[in-house]
């Protein structure tokens, strides 16, 4: 289960951050539906709902602010994406070295998804205050007012009014769902990665397509635990101040409000995005840390 050779954390962050280009490349217009969707008020008997569905929403979107309002707020996850996924790589490796007494030691599965999980947490530190920017940004375009001029602004002016906590604001919930769903993540990507390797071959010689399928499956896998947490974020995230007392409330608001369906909102564009760039961002990675290997073995 483990890895057939030993992986540097400082190659593995590069290479994250190559893959962490083409994951937000790949995925960014169909995240921008995602919040959208899952932050839209809920339609009362007089009005009808703002956008009914992923194709809608998409539609509607191109219509009023052209293919770039797909890419909205993406200064922010750019800014943050790349050294995120970087950083996230970086803690995979690491959590897996710590976990190695010899370096051609194979790990477990329990010890792959342990690692998963350190990764996780490292980012969650650069992740929360991203999120509760990008996520302000995107609803913003779609309510028609415009009360931040960009990422940089809207950090600003949560610090000024709030201070370190109205930045950080949604970060328990960014760790309940990026720690246990980022060790699935990586423990589905290595266990495919195994599983795809044809007998007698190396991992290190997958193919494109095989690559690009346990890239895709992972990130499926990894969104299927990840989004009732995320649905519960970006309400919170997003909300009046003092609207929601804390997890819980939020939590208990959404299902006496629109019931259990409620978590698994922006469903449709999280699914269609998982694969893509998850697949992407997998691909980047062993295209980069090939590159790496050749350029600079000694790293």
């Amino acid at each position: 289960m483990g890895e057939e050779t030993r992986v540097s954390p400082l190659k593995n962050f590069v290479a994250g951050g190559v893959g962490g280009a083409c994951l937000l490349l790949a995925g960014h217009p169909l995240d921008t539906i995602k919040v959208r969707l899952q932050t839209q008020p809920k339609a009362s008997c007089s009005q009808y709902v703002l956008y009914t569905g992923t194709y809608d929403c998409f539609r509607k979107t191109v219509s009023k602010e052209g293919v770039l309002g797909l890419y909205r707020g993406m200064g922010a996850p750019l800014a943050g994406v790349a050294p995120m996924m970087a950083i996230s790589f970086f803690g995979f490796g690491l959590g897996k070295q710590l976990q190695q007494t010899d370096p051609g030691q194979l790990l477990t599965p329990s010890q792959v998804f342990l690692a998963g999980c350190l990764a996780g947490v490292f980012t969650t530190v650069i992740v929360a205050p991203g999120e509760r920017i990008k996520c302000l940004l995107q609803v913003q375009a779609s309510s028609g007012q415009s009360r931040y001029s960009g990422p940089v602004d809207c950090g600003l002016r949560l610090y000024r009014e709030q201070g370190l906590r109205g930045v950080y604001k949604g970060t328990l919930l960014t760790l309940i769902r990026d720690v246990p769903s980022n060790g699935l993540y990586f423990l589905t990507y290595q266990y495919l990665k195994h599983f795809l390797t044809p007998e007698g071959q190396s991992v290190s010689q997958l193919s494109t397509p095989r690559i690009l399928l346990a890239g895709g499956v992972a990130g499926i896998l990894n969104w299927t635990i990840a989004l009732p947490p995320d649905v519960l974020k970006s309400n919170f995230q997003t909300a009046a101040e003092g609207k929601y007392r804390g997890l819980v409330d939020v939590l208990r608001t959404l299902l006496r409000e629109e019931g259990p369906r409620a978590l698994y909102k922006g469903f449709n564009p999280v699914f269609l995005r998982a694969f893509p760039a998850n697949a992407a961002c997998f691909l980047g990675f062993e295209v980069a840390l090939k590159g790496l290997n050749v350029i600079a073995p000694s790293w």
